[in-house]
């Protein structure tokens, strides 16, 4: 592990170590991230970058009296170490194992739960009220990435912890990324400071040697003040934080421990609202990852000598899927645009990006402008397609509602991850969106249960004049061996005629539904299999057909049980006055934060595998539990 590692088992002790012992402390620590992710996988690139500025942190505040709080939260791998929690490091990510992100059960020293963007600062400004209202005397520090700033909740913590003079520290973590490289006028704005060579250490200079001349320093202080708007601007760096009541220091070099402990020293005697500008390099350390950051911003298990991934994958992913797709209606329709929030490489566009720049945009982290921005290109006529992850979706609701789906634009929302993503846990799964996407007026859903049929709903979606959805999973898109027919609008479709019972399945959970009807046959119970195509709307001429057939009815999803398509389906039951004869057993995920495992551990843990599936329906025809079931005991 380490001598010097070996020697900090709490981060009091790190201020047992001297300068250079920091220093190669520093190196242990990067020796130790690479070789656990190597093998669990995580976010490297973004570790990597921080362990100087997180050695500096510890070394300098107090924590966790002083509170940390980290934006996005996958950065904080030396923080977990450091904290008590080196010896189950080789655990990180795995099921019933630390965490990739903050987790407040895990350790005091996780005093906010992260993992979406730009929240920090907002958490800081409250914690801050807080422990001014209760009288305590602690520092508040909020750790921010560059790529968060274009996230608006950024600017708005920032515009309130300036006007209220509230005493709080940011570090702003500035390595010219986000996940992909930034884009916009605040990188733009920042790329200008970091190449000024000018200091805050500067300007406190100039403004002390102005107010020490003799008699007429105090007044030319002030007209140095009102001419700021004109003179600071040009030799001030950081002057729009400045110009919000922040006080701007830096750049600083994020890999010079020393220097950033002390400037911290000296940040803990000022008041008010203070922003530290650290630079640091993503991937510092690992060469490959320096080079390629994108591609080191989240792993798999890797070979460390050459970057390379270990586990090979076969067969294409529905992220590839919809890559190509989207790129060939692109060619025949020249009024298709693709959107994304800083998720080029993630969401497979990258092609698209090189081929249409003019009609492929990348608007930083920033879902809600995202979504509205999609709504003003579709109200030219033209027909935005906008690839995002499930979870971050969540963030752009208020305006899918109301300004895409008010106004019945024609937005695509391609919802990429959706389901269990597995490893990245909570903060990560997508097994919300089914249930807030059907409470939308005006809004149309569709879920793949293979490649195909990914293919021919975004064929669809290019020529639907309406908002609609398309969610998809993480992982491979496989291929179904039957001819499905041609997809009609709300019409579900029958996979396999039954007799005994009905399984009506969406999505990935389809493909688990054939092999659940395959064990069930083993058993001698005839199921039939619907894979419901549409969530929204659902197929209601198929329903009923299905009630007068069956008096038992499954329904499985990768979603929570509320406000899913199980709930859907008992709705429409219930309206139609058909419950008392039939029941509709809905077996999903339970209203909870799933955690973070691979997703057949996950699935296992929650009933959601083909033999727990297959034996509750066979338990529930025969009162007596099935041998599927006791195979698995």
């Amino acid at each position: 592990m380490g001598v010097y590692l070996e020697r900090v088992n709490d981060v009091s002790e790190l201020k047992n170590l001297n300068k250079t012992e920091l220093v190669g402390l520093a190196e242990e620590l990067r020796k130790h991230i690479i070789e656990c992710v190597s093998k669990t996988g995580g976010h490297l690139a973004s570790n990597l970058g921080v362990v100087d500025l997180t050695i500096a942190l510890h070394y300098v505040f107090n924590s966790p009296v002083d509170k940390l709080i980290w934006d996005v939260g996958h950065q904080t791998y030396t923080h977990k170490i450091l904290t008590e929690r080196k010896d189950k490091f080789d655990t990180l990510r795995q099921y019933n194992g630390l965490s990739g992100f903050p987790k407040k059960a895990e350790s005091c020293h996780d005093i906010f739960e992260t993992g979406h963007t730009s929240t920090s600062i907002s958490a800081a400004s409250g914690m801050a009220e807080a422990r001014d209202i209760l009288g305590e005397k602690h520092e508040v520090i909020a750790i921010i990435g560059d790529g968060a700033l274009t996230g608006g909740q950024a600017y708005e913590a920032l515009n309130n912890i300036g006007s209220k003079d509230t005493n709080v520290i940011v570090i702003l973590n500035d390595n010219q990324m986000s996940i992909s490289p930034n884009t916009g006028g605040i990188s733009n704005y920042l790329n200008k400071i970091r190449t000024s060579i000018l200091t805050s250490d500067f300007k406190l200079n100039v403004e002390k040697w102005i107010e020490s001349i003799p008699k007429v320093g105090k007044y030319m202080k002030k007209t140095v003040e009102l001419a700021q708007g004109s003179l600071e601007s040009l030799i001030i760096p950081g002057k729009l934080f400045e110009d919000m009541g922040v006080t701007y220091l830096g750049p600083v070099d994020g890999h010079n421990i020393q220097e950033m402990i002390d400037i911290f020293e000296k940040v803990k005697k000022l008041k008010g609202p203070k922003l530290i500008h650290v630079k640091t390099i993503k991937g510092k350390g690992y060469g490959i990852a320096e080079e390629a950051p994108c591609k080191f911003h989240g792993v798999g298990a890797f070979d460390i000598d050459t970057g390379k991934a270990t586990a090979s994958s076969s067969g294409t992913t529905y992220s590839q899927v919809f890559g190509s797709k989207l790129l060939e209606l692109a060619e025949k329709n020249d009024k298709i645009v693709a959107i994304t929030a800083a998720m080029p490489e993630g969401t497979k566009l990258e092609k698209f990006a090189e081929k249409y720049p003019n009609r492929f945009f990348d608007v930083g982290i920033a879902e809600q402008h995202a979504v509205t921005f999609a709504a003003g290109i579709a109200t030219a006529g033209l027909k935005p397609f906008f690839a995002v992850y499930s979870t971050f979706l969540q963030r752009g609701y208020d305006q899918m509602i109301h300004d895409v789906c008010m106004q019945k634009l024609p937005v695509v929302f391609c919802i990429d991850r959706a389901g269990i993503v597995g490893e990245d846990g909570e903060t990560h799964q997508g097994v919300f969106d089914l249930s807030y996407l059907s409470t939308i007026p005006n809004m149309t859903i569709m879920v793949p249960k293979d490649k195909n049929e990914f293919e021919e709903m975004l064929e669809f979606a290019a020529d639907f004049n309406g908002p609609i959805a398309i969610r998809y999973p993480r992982g491979q898109a496989g291929i179904s061996s039957n001819i499905s027919p041609k997809i009609e609008y709300g019409k579900w479709e029958t996979m396999i005629k039954g007799e005994n019972i009905v399984i009506i399945a969406t999505g990935k959970m389809v493909s688990k539904a054939v092999d659940i009807a395959e064990k069930l046959k083993e058993n001698n119970v005839q199921a039939e299999l619907v894979n419901a195509r549409f969530v929204s709307p659902i197929d209601h001429e198929m329903l009923l057909e299905l009630g007068n057939k069956f008096k038992k009815v499954y329904v499985i999803e990768d979603n929570i049980e509320h406000g899913g398509l199980g709930t859907k389906v008992i709705d429409f039951y219930n309206e139609n006055k058909l419950l008392k004869d039939i029941e509709v057993t809905k077996l999903a995920f339970p209203v909870t934060f799933i955690e973070h495992g691979k997703p057949e551990e996950l699935y296992n843990k929650y009933g959601l595998d083909v033999e727990t599936i297959a034996g509750k329906i066979i338990n529930d025809r025969t009162g007596i539990l099935s041998n599927i079931v006791n195979e698995k005991k």
